[in-house]
C-alpha cells in the first residue's frame, strides 16, 4: 500500500501540534503537511514505505522550509519527523 494518501497526524510526541487539522498528505510527485501553524509543500517523488524529503511552506505566517522523512511502520501508522531549517525536528505519528 505505500504512504500515498492523506493521513490525520494523531501524535507529536514533546510538542502540541497535533490538533483536529493537523494532517500529511503524499501524491507520487510530493505531497503537503498542516501541524498546528506550521505548513509546507513536500517536495519529490513519494513512493514505497520508507521516503526522505524537502519542504517549503510557513511557521506562524513566517517563510519556513527543511526537510523530513517518514516510515510505514508495521502497524499500519507513520513515522515521521518534520525538520526545521535552523530550527527544531518535530516527531510525529500518523494514521490513516
Amino acid at each position: 500500500m505505500g504512504i500515498l494518501g492523506k493521513w490525520r497526524v494523531v501524535e507529536t510526541p514533546e510538542y502540541d501540534m497535533a490538533g483536529p487539522g493537523s494532517y500529511i498528505l503524499f501524491d507520487k510527485q510530493g505531497g503537503e503537511f498542516a501541524l498546528d501553524c506550521l505548513t509546507g509543500v513536500i517536495h519529490g517523488r513519494c513512493a514505497g514505505d520508507t521516503v526522505e524529503f524537502t519542504w517549503e511552506g510557513n511557521d506562524e505566517m513566517e517563510p519556513a522550509s527543511g526537510g523530513g522523512w517518514v516510515e510505514l511502520r508495521e502497524d499500519g501508522s507513520l513515522e515521521g519527523e518534520i525538520c526545521l531549517e535552523n530550527g527544531d525536528d518535530i516527531p510525529f505519528i500518523a494514521r490513516r
